[in-house]
């Protein structure tokens, strides 16, 4: 079973990051045949900083392996160190309507936050096509509002092998319902274009401060609450097993308990729980060579892999003569 995803290096790591899709794919080491990649052609949708793409690439990268990426057992590399996704992009530009790409919530949702409409805000979904079918891949663990993108994909290559046979493996969403979205401080999914995250990595009194500003009602402190409609609640079950949440869940009905005192209980659950991948992050940050050596490693790994499909893309294509 071959699983890909990605993350943007556009900005701090924060829990949907890590919730919504990096701690998946590292326990998927264990499943399956990872392919895994910082997807920083991606990220220029809304970072046209060089200094800062190019730090925050290194920096998600030493965050995936500080959580536990391991490049011996993945494919883990650099999206633009693959220049054959690119190609492939716009072969696949060709077999994709444009009607496809309007319907696409991702795209309408950002311009109506106010996001400049551009080509490459439009197309995204075709250069994540490019991205999945490249490889093969058979599940894409993607969130809820990334679903799309991946029947795109399915769209596309369906329309590329009625045409030249058998060339792209049809890819599947993998989405885990209870953390496909993970809530934000203020209830919407969280994302860094929202200003609504809980970033890892940084110090703790700019922590406490974020968890601290966790919007929730004014049901006073000696009455019930209900943790479903709790913004805090849904955060801190991320950390909680079953008998974890179901003792939470009480406390939150019985009454007697403020909103302070469980955001500070948050707030210690998650400082406590990456305080040990923070030391290793600050290692792999310190040791720039040996970064750039293990992603040189990986991006070898994944071109070889990328040759062999556009190979076949470019033999039925005629653009092999």
């Amino acid at each position: 079973m071959r699983i890909l995803s990605g993350i943007q290096p556009s900005g701090s790591l924060h829990l949907g990051n890590y919730f919504g899709m990096m701690k998946k794919m590292i326990e998927y080491q264990q499943e399956g045949e990872l392919f895994c990649f910082i997807a920083n052609y991606h990220a220029m949708t809304s970072l046209s900083d060089g200094k800062a793409l190019a730090q925050g690439t290194l920096e998600a990268a030493a965050n995936f392996l500080a959580l536990g990426m391991d490049p011996e057992k993945s494919t883990f590399w650099v999206q633009s160190d693959i220049p054959e996704v690119q190609e492939l992009t716009w072969f696949l530009s060709n077999f994709t309507p444009m009607g496809l790409l309007e319907r696409c919530h991702s795209y309408k949702d950002k311009i109506a936050k106010g996001i400049t409409a551009n080509h490459g805000l439009f197309a995204y979904p075709v250069l994540m096509s490019a991205d999945i079918l490249m490889f093969n891949s058979e599940r894409v663990p993607v969130g809820k509002d990334q679903k799309q993108h991946v029947e795109v994909a399915r769209d596309i290559a369906i329309k590329v092998n009625n045409k030249y046979g058998e060339i792209f493996t049809l890819p599947e969403p993998d989405i885990d319902n209870n953390v496909a979205t993970v809530p934000g401080l203020d209830g919407q999914k969280m994302s860094k274009s929202y200003g609504n995250t809980i970033d890892l990595f940084q110090d703790e009194k700019k922590l406490r401060k974020q968890i601290m500003r966790i919007v929730t009602d004014p049901t006073p402190v000696e009455e019930p609450k209900d943790p479903d409609n709790c913004n805090v609640f849904q955060i801190f079950r991320l950390f909680l097993d079953d008998n974890q949440q179901q003792a939470l869940r009480q406390r939150y009905e019985a009454g007697g308990m403020g909103y302070g005192e469980v955001k500070q209980e948050l707030f210690e659950t998650v400082r406590d729980y990456f305080v040990p991948f923070t030391a290793r992050r600050n290692d792999i940050l310190a040791d720039k060579e040996q970064l750039h050596k293990t992603l040189d490693m990986g991006a070898e790994k994944a071109r070889y892999s990328a040759a062999k499909v556009l190979r076949k893309v470019r033999k039925k294509s005629g653009l092999a003569y």
